[in-house]
């Protein structure tokens, strides 16, 4: 069976001064209209504040792991660095390893050269030439793998710029991040100490009763009190309500609970049509 308080009759009522503040989460609560029960509009707002108090409670928590996924970014940029220094650096070194068997090989034909002009049989001649032509196929092989290191080096140093380049802009996207993220912070913290004003403000001008019943369910239901009945059915246990209680829930003039999860529930009317002649243009 629905329950209801001994709530006030239904009367003509204008917006709370919370719900008309620009600034509060109430501001645009869809129970703030005509022939609604005090208690009703005041809880729809407080449902409202107690949300936002939720999500900036939430983002606050959630700072140090987006501080974290900075950190991380930053990381990944630094770690691209170093990998192209450390591909660089082992392009260097294998160039310098080439550029020694090079001079290795050329020390040795200079040492031919010189045997070859004292050698005094043909058969001596002939080795020497072997030995040279060898010495000279080996300096050649040495010398094709320094100039592919030398076009590699270079393909490797553009690489570092690149990197470095990357680090830089992501740099300064993170120390833009963390200035946003510790602003943030900052308005977040305003906002929760604005929030609680209004809603320390707002429990004093409810009913016990009623408050004591919104707080129990909140409790009980993740902070979600308040719940929309829309078409016949509550929209967050998306339970259908009896015909009779939705009918009483679509006069908003008393406080009925979900039977099924116990949220109080408010209805929405549709909002009134604009006719013809009152949208027509004046002459």
């Amino acid at each position: 069976m629905a329950r209801a308080s001994v709530g006030k009759p239904p009367a003509r009522i204008s917006p709370t001064r919370e719900a008309r503040s620009q600034t509060s989460p109430g501001a645009q609560a869809p129970g703030l209209f005509s022939f609604m029960n005090t208690d009703l509009e005041k809880l729809i707002v407080l449902q409202r504040l107690d949300t936002a108090v939720h999500d900036a409670h939430r983002k606050l928590a959630d700072a140090p792991e987006r501080e974290s996924a900075l950190d991380a970014r930053l990381a990944t940029a630094r770690d691209a660095v170093a990998t192209a220094k450390a591909k660089l650096a082992e392009s260097q070194n294998v160039r310098r390893e080439h550029e020694k068997t090079v001079a290795l090989h050329q020390g040795r034909l200079s040492k031919f050269r010189e045997q070859a002009m004292s050698v005094k049989t043909n058969q001596e001649y002939h080795a020497i030439q072997k030995e040279i032509a060898f010495a000279q196929g080996e300096m050649k092989t040495a010398e094709d793998l320094v100039l592919e290191k030398m076009l590699e080096g270079d393909e490797l140093t553009a690489a570092v710029k690149r990197t470095e380049a990357d680090l830089a802009a992501e740099q300064k996207k993170v120390d833009a991040d963390r200035k946003a993220l510790a602003a943030e912070g900052t308005g977040l913290t305003a906002a929760l100490e604005q929030l609680a004003a209004e809603r320390s403000g707002l429990v004093t001008s409810l009913t016990p009763q009623v408050l004591a019943t919104f707080e129990l369910v909140a409790n009980r239901r993740n902070g979600i009190a308040i719940a929309e009945a829309r078409d016949g059915i509550c929209t967050i246990c998306h339970v259908r309500l009896r015909p009779q209680v939705f009918n009483n829930v679509r006069r908003n003039d008393q406080i009925i609970q979900c039977d099924s999860c116990n949220r109080i529930l408010y209805f929405v009317p549709a909002p009134a049509a604009i006719s013809t002649a009152d949208s027509a243009p004046a002459q």
